[in-house]
């Protein structure tokens, strides 16, 4: 396995423990017992669990931004693009090991010195955010800045509850509820 292989390896296998069993609860033999690696071999791609935990956060945060967007381009402009990022989020729900947002799961285990993971986390839900708002713009017409941040800012807040409650109650109707609820925030608005 090529070195860069072996990265996105060790990434990948220590997210799924992480995302599976949580943070804390994952130790780093058991990292390298998953990957089927030495420990040398460990540190020499990452200095510490934190490092990896940091490019496990950037990994699955690229891969979801990456669905939503595609997720999006797919949708007829208006209404669907609006509502895009729920569909994605049935989706996950009922494809994946759904054990809701990997970023808030992470969030609640650390303690208040790690602040390495919280800014990871932190820029993550701002880069959503910040899209939320791109796709907010381009489908409707004539918005302020301030109705745009409202508009993108109650979707984005809608979205995130429904990922926690959807994980919380195993089960979707979080998703259905959260969905039906959105278009209530550009029900005055002039779709494009």
């Amino acid at each position: 396995m090529q070195r860069s292989e072996l990265h996105e390896h060790i990434i990948t296998s220590a997210g799924n423990l992480f995302y599976s069993q949580g943070y804390n609860s994952t130790g780093i033999n058991e990292i390298i017992s998953k990957c089927g690696i030495a420990k040398a071999t460990l540190y020499s791609h990452f200095k510490s669990k934190e490092d990896i935990c940091k490019a496990y956060l950037k990994q699955r945060h690229n891969a979801f931004i990456a669905r939503l967007k595609n997720y999006v381009e797919q949708r007829n402009t208006g209404r669907p693009k609006l509502l895009a990022i729920f569909d994605l989020l049935r989706d996950m729900y009922l494809d994946e090991d759904f054990q809701g947002c990997w970023g808030i799961n992470t969030l609640g285990e650390l303690s208040p010195d790690q602040t390495a993971i919280l800014a990871v986390i932190q820029q993550q839900k701002k880069e959503l955010l910040l899209y939320l708002g791109e796709i907010v713009g381009d489908n409707i017409s004539n918005l302020s800045k301030a109705e745009t941040e409202k508009i993108s800012g109650g979707i984005y807040m809608l979205y995130e509850s429904a990922v926690t409650e959807s994980h919380l109650f195993k089960n979707d109707w979080p998703i259905f509820m959260a969905r039906s609820i959105a278009p209530a925030l550009f029900k005055d608005t002039e779709l494009i």
